[in-house]
């Protein structure tokens, strides 16, 4: 077992609802900003963010099926989405959300395997390949090195 306390099936069932919801977030994001960008510079950026909300809408449905799996009903809400009109400060608002759920997602396989849930940790491990790609997209785009989330993924 992690260093963290284990928790229980209905507790994994809350947190699954909470990337859920991010993962909500990330399909609007995702579609509002690949269609408000503007900038002959950003036209390859905005297609590549169209393919993220396809993924993300995936990765909605995958985590969806588990809280099911589990007996839980998954949620409709999502957080907010940040908006802007400069291309720059909506990627960067990706990649904070992508940080944020790169970090959750690390966590969660730990959960999942202290449940001894190893398939529900395997779902979300591929989960999160997919998360941590698109972070290296959005910091490649903004020209910065993805951030180390050692202590990141320590988040509750």
């Amino acid at each position: 077992m992690s260093d963290q306390a284990k928790i229980t099936r209905e507790q994994l069932i809350g947190l699954l609802n909470e990337d859920l919801k991010r993962e909500h977030q990330a399909i609007i994001a995702y579609v509002n900003y690949s269609q408000v960008m503007k900038g002959a510079e950003y036209m390859t950026i905005a297609a590549e963010l169209q393919r993220h909300a396809v993924e993300e809408l995936n990765h909605a449905i995958r985590i969806a099926r588990q809280i099911d799996y589990l007996g839980g009903m998954p949620t409709v809400e999502t957080f907010d989405v940040k908006t802007s009109d400069k291309a720059e400060d909506m990627l960067r608002f990706d990649l904070d959300y992508e940080n944020e759920t790169v970090a959750h997602y690390r966590q969660r396989v730990r959960q999942c395997e202290d449940l001894g849930e190893y398939a529900l940790a395997e779902e979300i491990r591929a989960i999160l390949v997919q998360e941590q790609e698109h972070q290296i997209d959005l910091a490649t785009a903004l020209g910065v090195d993805v951030p180390e989330l050692t202590h990141a993924d320590q988040m509750a």
